[in-house]
């Protein structure tokens, strides 16, 4: 029986499989030693640089950024702006992408140079910041949603994706009399789960990220997502002052809060990728072959 591999493919697999165990670990041990460090005390990172396990075990990071409701208030808001948005963007993002991938849409090169032209340029901060201002979003939560609901490189991907679906599906659907919408809600967008599944996730990564938005048009601290309490947390532990509602009778351990804040802005996100994993890969690499 004729061996598969050579001695060469056996070496290059040994040495492949070494260096992608090295880059996966270089990745993985940052996310080890930060979530280390946030059940450890300051004295032991103080001594420490590098925590992989504690020795002195500790749950005063997290006893002082739970130590008021002030935090669920805006876990609430920042879940609920994460699922509205991303359900919001991924309806008028697809509806925009079927329409797009139709090869008979009139203005269809034109239309497309715009969705590419907002890729390049855009109207700046302060523009944004007066159309919003004028269209009274000012302490919306709308105001975190609209400015965020189509991402053009999203929308491009979806365009692709669906570009890939026969037309004779179309076809036959129209044949038994199924309007467009139809077509798209019961035979395109069924099909195109991968694709969905990664659209999706981009756009709650976006959302439960928003920082900037929620700074610059929410002035209501009790509306502000989880984004920017931790940064009033870090600041707080820090032992800068400032006026909010964040008043606790725990004392802040400075370094373990800041990576206890990491783990509370990061693990949500964590916890939904694995149900959308399989579907990401596809999803990415089938609406990125043609255009």
């Amino acid at each position: 029986m004729v061996e598969d591999r050579t001695i060469g493919g056996r070496v290059f697999g040994i040495v492949n499989f070494g260096l992608l165990t090295l880059i996966a670990l270089i990745t993985v041990l940052p996310f080890i030693h930060v979530l280390a460090g946030s059940f450890t005390t300051n004295a032991e990172l103080a001594v420490r640089r590098f925590i992989l396990i504690p020795t002195d075990w500790s749950l005063e990071a997290y006893r002082f950024i739970f130590s008021t409701s002030t935090i669920f208030r805006a876990m609430a808001v920042s879940i609920g702006v994460t699922v509205f948005g991303t359900l919001f963007s991924m309806l008028i993002s697809s509806m925009m992408a079927y329409g797009l991938s139709r090869r008979d849409l009139d203005g269809r090169r034109a239309l497309m140079f715009l969705v590419v032209f907002t890729m390049l340029f855009n109207g700046g901060l302060i523009p944004t910041f007066l159309v919003v201002k004028e269209l009274h979003l000012i302490d919306n939560y709308a105001a975190l949603v609209l400015p965020l609901t189509i991402n053009a490189f999203n929308m491009i991907i979806l365009k692709n994706f669906f570009q890939n679906i026969p037309e004779g599906l179309e076809e036959s659907a129209k044949i038994d009399g199924c309007s467009d919408f139809g077509i798209l809600f019961r035979i395109v967008l069924p099909l195109s789960m991968p694709a969905i599944a990664t659209i999706s996730l981009f756009y709650a990564v976006t959302y439960w990220n928003t920082y900037l938005n929620a700074i610059l048009y929410l002035n209501d601290s009790k509306m502000w997502p989880i984004q920017v309490l931790l940064r009033q947390i870090v600041v707080l532990a820090s032992g800068f002052e400032f006026s909010s509602d964040l008043d606790s009778a725990v004392p802040p351990p400075d370094q373990a809060v800041k990576m206890a804040v990491i783990v509370v802005a990061t693990l949500p996100i964590l916890l939904v990728y694995p149900f959308l994993q399989k579907h990401f890969a596809k999803g990415a690499l089938l609406g990125s072959v043609k255009g």
